[in-house]
């Protein structure tokens, strides 16, 4: 099933709409869709290497776009929209926990979660819009983070790109374990040192 997804995977990232795909992803995932446009921007990166950039580029300004919308609903709808969705999905507690603890612990959380995905880049921007934080800071803050992160990975995929494709389709499954278990493990720690 897994070998099925990630084949489908390629295959979408190889049509002419994916970049517009990609950048819908990076938007939404940025505010409050919860699958990450890594999903997308590597299968793209490793079906068409010499678009890599183009690709990180058009990732981080999509993401970038998110993050101010999701800012948007911390700062002038955190009662009517975030609260619920954050009740919904059992963050509730742990967003008012940082909430409290200032602007300095988000400006950290959104780098850890512009480059690690932990916390959730959406908890963060709309966390950064409840906390007023000043929206040029966070705006240049997400480009640093976002940015460096996708392009961080076009140039690994750029440099390496083959033997990368060759490494995850050999290992498929060993990597995805691995993930999730390094996923489930930053997410514990998250939960519990904040």
């Amino acid at each position: 099933m897994l070998r099925g997804l990630y084949d489908w995977t390629l295959s979408l990232a190889a049509r002419k709409s994916a970049e517009w795909w990609l950048a819908i992803i990076a938007f939404i995932e940025s505010s409050f869709f919860f699958v990450p446009a890594d999903v997308l921007y590597l299968p793209m990166a490793l079906a068409r290497p010499d678009r890599a950039y183009r690709y990180a580029l058009t990732a981080t300004a999509a993401s970038v776009l998110g993050g101010i919308a999701g800012w948007m609903i911390g700062y002038f709808a955190y009662d009517t929209i975030a609260r619920p969705i954050l009740e919904h999905f059992g963050g509730l507690e742990t967003f008012e926990r940082w909430q409290n603890s200032g602007t300095g612990l988000m400006l950290v959380l959104l780098v850890t979660s512009g480059l690690a995905h932990l916390p959730p880049i959406k908890v963060v921007t709309i966390l950064a819009g409840a906390l007023h934080v000043n929206l040029l800071i966070f705006i240049i803050s997400a480009i640093v983070a976002r940015g460096a992160r996708f392009l961080l990975l076009a140039w690994l995929l750029r440099r390496y790109g083959e033997s990368i494709r060759e490494f995850i389709e050999k290992r498929l499954g060993l990597i995805a374990g691995a993930a999730a278990a390094a996923l489930i493990l930053l997410y514990i720690v998250f939960k519990y040192a904040f």
